[in-house]
């Protein structure tokens, strides 16, 4: 799919930066902590299976139906990483697929099907982690809404995200992007969609 190329997006507080290989090192320090997977499962990786998995997400989706957008989140104040978010743009009238490799959070394993709601334009799976020190400031929900209404301007018109039903954190997220629960379930989580901010 064109024009889902990852750009730089500034935010208030925040600069998500397309994600690059050379950001394993940090970024595998930010998610050190074991409490991050609770409800994304997995465990943390260090900056050489970082490093793979980033190479693999860098050179984009075999399927030409879909982009893989990841960016990492850098704060102004202080130039450090805090954490990423990470789009799959899925084309509305492309056959939707479970994937069956890998983390199922990560970008590129789309949980769509046909339960999903599909507006006139592409649907978006969207995600996002932030490290622990950087938790309860809202950096999550500031990130998540500038790449949100980055995929808007560009023609994407519904979001879906899926959130463990304990994760209240991860839940105010979604709610705050204009995503709201739905019935359906998948692997334990509950689908969130909504559209995209105007």
């Amino acid at each position: 799919m064109s024009g889902f190329a990852p750009e730089p997006i500034p935010t208030a507080r925040l600069l998500l930066l397309p994600l690059g290989v050379d950001h394993a090192e940090e970024m595998a320090a930010v998610l050190a902590d074991p409490a991050l997977h609770t409800f994304i499962g997995g465990e943390p990786a260090d900056s050489v299976a970082l490093r793979a998995r980033y190479e693999r997400l860098v050179a984009g989706s075999p399927d030409p139906a879909e982009s893989w957008c990841n960016w990492v989140v850098r704060l102004r104040d202080d130039g450090r990483l805090a954490g990423f978010v990470q789009a799959t743009v899925t084309a509305p009238d492309a056959p939707t697929r479970h994937a069956a490799t890998g983390s199922a959070r990560a970008v590129g394993h789309r949980h769509l099907d046909e339960a999903d709601p599909v507006d006139d334009g592409p649907v978006a799976e969207i995600a996002w982690v932030v490290g622990t020190p950087w938790q309860g400031r809202g950096i999550a929900t500031e990130a998540a809404w500038g790449m949100a209404g980055w995929l808007g301007r560009r023609g994407v018109r519904t979001l879906v995200a899926h959130i463990h039903p304990d994760h209240r954190a991860s839940a105010a997220v979604a709610t705050a992007c204009g995503l709201a629960p739905t019935d359906v379930w998948h692997d334990g989580e509950i689908r969130w969609s909504g559209p995209t901010p105007a």
